[in-house]
Parts: C-alpha cells; structure tokens; sequence
C-alpha cells in the first residue's frame, strides 16, 4: 500500500500531471468563481512552464548534470558479476522479444551483455519483479531478451522478487558478497541507484546506459520546437531529483547479511 502511494505521489508531482492540475485550478477558477485574475495566472504560468520544459535546451541542461556523473563503462576492471536493474516492460508473446523491454530497459540489457561479453566466464544478473497483473516479471522478460541475443542461459541469474532499487541492491547483496561488479541501468539512475547499493556494503562499479541528454549537434528546428521527447527528458531530471531527495529523508536500509555459500 505505501509503494503504491509513494508511487501515486510521485507520479503527480512530475510536469504533466502537476501542470494539468494547475491549468484544471485555472479553468475552475474562471468558470465557477469571482477570483478570474487568478484563474488566468495559474493556467498563464502553466502553460509558460509546460512550453519551457518541452524544449530541447531547457530540458537537457536539467538532465545533463545528472547523467554525466559517472562516464561510459571501458571494460577498466574485469568483473565476474553484471548487475541489469529492471525497467519498463510488458509481455506479449508474439511480439519480436525485444519489443517487450519498454521505455529504459532495452538499453540497460544492451549495454550490460555488452559488458558482459568483455568479461568472459562473467554471469549476467537482471532484476525486477511482477507488474500487476502480468505473469511475466521484469527479470524475466530481460533474461528472454538476452538468450535471444546470444547469452547462454546457464550465464544468467534471475532476480524476479524487488519492487524497487532498494530491495534490488538488498537481493544482489546475496550473491555478489563484497566482490566488485559492473551496475547498469540508465546514466539518470545511476547516481541514485549506486547509493542504494553502497548502503548495502557493495562495491558497484558504475555502468551508465540510456544516455539521453544530448549536446551534440541538432537541427535547429529540433532546438526551438517543443516536443514530447524533451518533456520526457524533464521528467526524468525531476523525477530523479525527487528520488535523490526521498533518498535523502529516508534512512538507509541496514545492509543484508550474506547468506551462507553466497560469499
């Protein structure tokens, strides 16, 4: 229950829903009371902020600082562990595998068999649990994608339990014991997601994927016209600030005993 209303929560403290909230306050107030300066004011600075965030320069030098914190993997250390942290998804069997890793998760999975395969004799751990409703987990549906392109599945390990990158960093805690591993997931999530593990008394190596905030060169018209792509980009920089925060007030998760023989 309180995953979930965090989640809600969160959910409406992104752009669009908060923005949609402010511009229904706006209209209310013009139709239905006497405060129409109000009114006006909301929705005039709604829309101004949804213009702002829709666009390409705004919205990635709101990202960029997040994802360049840690710099794309080199193969720098050999790794006998490559931690995927699950993402978006569904399952439809007739669709080509890949096709099921929405949003996030197909680049993490490309980047963490790309390390994988510079690191032979490595196994490859993805995580994620069930979506409500769907008899797939997320892990699972990665692991079905990643024997599509080649990876054995005695290389795989399937972690389908955790809800979210804490309990994720808690389940990887059992098999890595204190050797270092290589931790993919997205350039945004990254920062986040390695202070989750740290805190469990992991040596996560970072592994940044799905860089999405560009600074290399665009058609100008790309630049000046808002764009649902570039909102998304400010979602994610809001978004991950708002976890770094939640991060910040919540005290940090007492670190998981290593089970016996997972050492």
């Amino acid at each position: 229950m309180f995953f979930a209303l965090k989640k809600i929560i969160g959910g409406l403290l992104l752009p669009l829903p908060l923005l949609l909230l402010m511009m229904a306050a706006g209209i209310i107030l013009l139709w239905f009371s006497r405060w129409q300066k109000s009114g006006k004011t909301l929705i005039s600075v709604a829309w101004l902020i949804l213009l702002l965030f829709s666009l390409q320069p705004v919205a990635d030098r709101m990202l960029a600082p997040i994802e360049n914190h840690y710099p794309t993997w080199k193969n720098q250390q050999p790794v006998e562990y490559v931690v995927v942290l699950g993402g978006g998804y569904t399952w439809n069997p007739q669709w080509a595998p890949s096709s099921n890793m929405l949003n996030n998760s197909l680049p993490r999975l490309t980047e963490g068999i790309r390390i994988l395969r510079e690191n032979p004799g490595a196994k490859l751990i993805v995580t994620g649990g069930h979506a409500q409703g769907n008899p797939m987990s997320s892990a699972a549906v990665a692991s079905h994608v990643a024997q599509s392109l080649g990876v054995a599945q005695s290389d795989i390990i399937t972690l389908d339990k955790p809800a979210d990158t804490e309990h994720e960093a808690q389940e990887v805690s059992y098999i890595v014991g204190q050797r270092p591993f290589a931790l993919v997931t997205s350039a945004n999530h990254l920062p986040r997601a390695m202070i989750f593990f740290q805190h469990q008394g992991l040596k996560p190596l970072p592994a940044p994927a799905n860089q999405l905030a560009i600074d290399s060169p665009l058609n100008f018209w790309e630049r000046a016209l808002p764009s649902s792509l570039w909102l998304g980009h400010s979602e994610r920089a809001i978004y991950e600030s708002l976890g770094r925060l939640w991060q910040w007030l919540q005290p940090p998760a007492a670190a998981a005993s290593v089970e016996p023989g997972k050492e």
